[in-house]
């Protein structure tokens, strides 16, 4: 019997020193859990043995128990290096359509041929749909999809309105024979002019110009004569589709405007003594100076029905600060805006302490494309290891239960970040020493009892 005590003790030291190797070896893994051997004492005795002179059987293992504290964070330039601080796991599954999901702690995580974000076991990570606002529609797995970052933000949106918001100087001089000598190319021919980048319905990008010349104080006080042009072409600021003054769509006012020397259409800002602008013209019933088709304007086959409408926020109600002003001070452009896109690449990704997936692009425009699932389970070392720093649901864990990022009882994740093994390296080497004596130990029973036998052996 003292043969298999003393077996026993050498078989439980030396999973005692497999363990802290198995720890010691895996001190630079990210997301690593530390083990600790667990063991217990063997007796067994029958209904009618002498208890109290019972001695016991040895020591078995009874588990190799993971430690889920929390390793240490390292900080890195990698926006797809995720760290957990706190509660929770990453879930990730093999294939896209898989439901073979593994759980990991480990956070390196990369974009592979197709845009997915992968591990490096190939392992797609999981994150809930979320809304054009970036709240989640869906917090369960069954819902949960790979994340994936799309290159291109979608086709491009031809421009349809710029608004604009600016003061003109309400001392500036008169340009005589206005309109008639306006030049685009002449600055003695007007007397401001602002900018902006639109966008046709390829994406392309031009400069559309604003002009605008002070008119007669003496037969038109308080009025300012506006001129567009494209690309360095004027072009006309009536719609060629709006009815004769009188029909349905006009509210008010002269449908023509000024003209240039080339017959080029152009508008008029009126503003009162108090430079509140009260009218312009044309007026229409929905807001705004329309220009006319880009028929002329776009070679690259462009939609050559484009129009662009030009809205200064008329309030007739009374002053609004989202209108002009023509006010004794210097020309200023307060705003100026368009709604239109081209096709944007992508240029940067951006994850919050939530999980949530946002892409930047080179359009300006910034996308929510997913929150990144995390789960956790009633029993985490109850989970399966499975290897590659990974875990399995098993019946002692409990089952999978997600959530959001900060929220309940859920970690936060950190962008940018991996959290190292939470292996102790001093703690380790002193149990690596303490399990080699132990060893030695057992084994010098081992000796002690064969030197008995051999004893016994020779008695005659």
């Amino acid at each position: 019997m003292s043969f298999n005590i003393a077996l026993s003790g050498l078989n439980a030291a030396q999973k005692d020193l497999d363990v802290s190797s198995n720890n010691i070896a895996n001190v630079n893994t990210v997301g690593f859990k530390e083990s600790r051997a667990e063991f217990v004492d063997v007796y067994a005795s029958s209904l009618l043995a002498a208890g109290k002179t019972k001695v016991g059987d040895g020591v078995l293992t009874s588990d190799v128990a993971q430690q889920f504290s929390q390793g240490s964070i390292q900080f890195t330039n990698n926006a797809l290096d995720l760290a957990i601080t706190g509660n929770g796991f990453f879930a990730t599954v093999p294939e896209i359509d898989s439901l073979e999901r593994s759980y990991t702690r480990a956070g390196q995580f990369k974009l592979n041929a197709d845009n997915f974000v992968v591990n490096s076991a190939g392992g797609h990570l999981l994150g809930f749909p979320v809304n054009s606002d970036g709240s989640s529609s869906s917090v369960s797995l069954s819902t949960a999809e790979p994340v994936r970052i799309p290159t291109e933000s979608g086709a491009p949106t031809k421009t349809s309105e710029v608004d604009i918001r600016m003061n003109l100087p309400a001392g500036d001089s008169y340009i005589a024979a206005a309109p008639g000598n306006f030049d685009p190319d002449d600055p003695l021919s007007f007397n401001h002019s602002t900018s902006v980048t639109i966008f046709d319905s390829l994406g392309d990008s031009h400069i559309m110009t604003y002009y605008f010349v002070k008119d007669d104080p003496a037969t038109n006080p308080n009025e300012w004569m506006l001129f567009a042009a494209v690309d360095g072409s004027v072009i006309d600021l009536i719609d060629s589709s709006i009815p004769a003054p009188g029909a349905t769509g006009i509210v008010g006012g002269d449908v023509s405007g000024p003209l240039a020397p080339t017959g080029i259409q152009g508008a008029r800002l009126v503003f009162d003594s108090s430079g509140d602008f009260i009218s312009q013209i044309p007026t229409l019933a929905n807001g705004g100076i329309i220009t006319r088709d880009f028929t002329n304007h776009l070679p690259n086959g462009a939609d050559p029905l484009q129009t662009v409408q030009i809205d200064f926020n008329l309030d007739g109600t009374g002053p609004n600060a989202n209108e002009p002003t023509q006010f004794a001070s210097n020309f200023e452009v307060t705003a100026l805006n368009q709604d239109g896109l081209a096709v944007g690449r992508l240029t940067g990704i951006d994850i919050g302490t939530d999980g949530l997936v946002r892409a930047t692009y080179s359009n300006g425009t910034s996308q929510p494309l997913a929150r990144i699932a995390l789960v956790n389970f009633a029993n985490e070392q109850g989970l399966t290891q499975v290897g590659n720093s990974s875990w399995k649901e098993s019946i002692v864990s409990g089952g999978a239960l997600a959530g959001e990022g900060g929220s309940g009882t859920f970690g936060t994740i950190n962008s940018s970040a991996l959290e190292q093994s939470n292996v102790n390296l001093t703690t380790e080497l002193i149990d690596l020493i303490s399990a080699q004596r132990n060893f030695q130990a057992n084994s010098r029973a081992l000796e002690v009892d064969n030197q008995l036998n051999q004893t016994i052996l020779q008695i005659r």
